[in-house]
């Protein structure tokens, strides 16, 4: 049976860790588990209620001991599962960051290249604007203006 909090990656995709289907998966496996270990805990007191015998104690110490174990288990378990998804988060923050460090870097060169591409253009058309006026003082007979 696979593990509902690291399920199996699909092949050919992969699915991120911390995925929302399955932290909803593990969650609603988690649950179903914590509910059929207690009606089977519930069942097994039920049995020895009705048998009108007083409860053995031994058994009574087996039980609160699974009872127990199983608490550590689960909050073992949930533990592992929230240190797993608050890597993961880290790793998306830390991911985010550099992003928006990377994004921040290529709109200022942007905007350095636009202000070059303008600065480039409008001398070009000064120089072409002089060398138009040039042409047309020399068609005019006019010197050339220095």
């Amino acid at each position: 049976m696979p593990n509902p909090v690291d399920p199996p990656q699909p092949p050919g995709g992969s699915q991120p860790p911390g995925d929302p289907q399955i932290s909803a998966a593990a969650d609603r496996a988690r649950a179903e588990l914590h509910a059929e270990i207690e009606r089977v805990r519930r069942g097994v007191e039920q049995m020895l209620d009705e048998q009108s015998a007083p409860v053995d104690v031994d058994l009574r110490r087996e039980l609160d001991a699974m009872q127990e174990d199983l608490r550590r288990y689960v909050k073992t378990r949930v533990r592992k599962s929230q240190k797993r998804t608050d890597r993961s988060i880290r790793k998306l923050e830390t991911r985010t960051a550099a992003l928006e460090h990377r994004l921040d870097g290529l709109d200022a060169e942007r905007r350095l290249s636009e202000y070059r591409i303008h600065s480039e253009t409008e001398r070009m058309l000064d120089g072409l604007l002089q060398e138009v006026r040039a042409i047309a003082d020399r068609l005019e007979g006019r010197p050339p203006a220095p």
